[in-house]
């Protein structure tokens, strides 16, 4: 899709029709990244191109990104990656759509601690998620944080025995954006 943060726009606008008096923020730069320690292995993957928009007024969010945009410290474990394990090129992307709750008040800047919750799509398999999270307003931007776990399996993500003992049965998640008000 060439313009993946107008379709989220259009996603969130169609859902929500009375989006227009909401202040918006959006950014195509986010950030996420996902991470298994053993004693076997060390996995580090992020992607630094995660498109996000938020609905502040309606307390709504979604998020895109290419799982192609994820780069790991070891090529051949991306290969692997998007090959093997997520199959990219049938899969090619990982979506969220979801809200959240807490007293955060848009033009008022300030650190909130909220809680998200919503659905992740991965590996063509769609599961409700609900985290903490910490959104701070400043300056005109929205700046949003969390961390939680994920297992491969629960998204139809299989990983052979073989290397079974070299990934983490749960893969913690880091997400941080940074988006301009619009």
């Amino acid at each position: 899709m060439k313009y993946p943060i107008i379709a989220l726009t259009l996603c969130l606008a169609l859902t929500h029709p009375h989006m227009a008096y909401s202040q918006l923020y959006s950014t195509r730069a986010g950030f996420v990244g996902f991470y298994s320690k053993t004693a076997f292995e060390d996995i580090k993957a992020e992607n630094n191109q995660v498109y996000a928009i938020v609905d502040a007024g309606k307390q709504n969010l979604a998020f895109q990104l290419l799982l192609k945009g994820f780069v790991f410290t070891k090529e051949l474990m991306q290969e692997h990656f998007n090959e093997n394990y997520v199959e990219s090129d049938k899969y090619p992307k990982a979506t969220f759509s979801g809200a959240y709750t807490g007293n955060v008040q848009p033009g008022k800047d300030g650190v909130y601690q909220v809680t998200v919750k919503g659905n992740l799509s991965l590996h063509n398999v769609t599961k409700p998620i609900e985290v903490p999270a910490t959104i701070e307003i400043k300056n005109g931007h929205l700046l949003g944080k969390t961390e939680f776990k994920v297992k491969p399996e629960d998204f139809n993500i299989s990983i052979p025995s073989v290397v079974r003992d070299k990934i983490d049965k749960e893969m913690t998640v880091k997400i941080n954006i940074d988006c301009a008000s619009k």
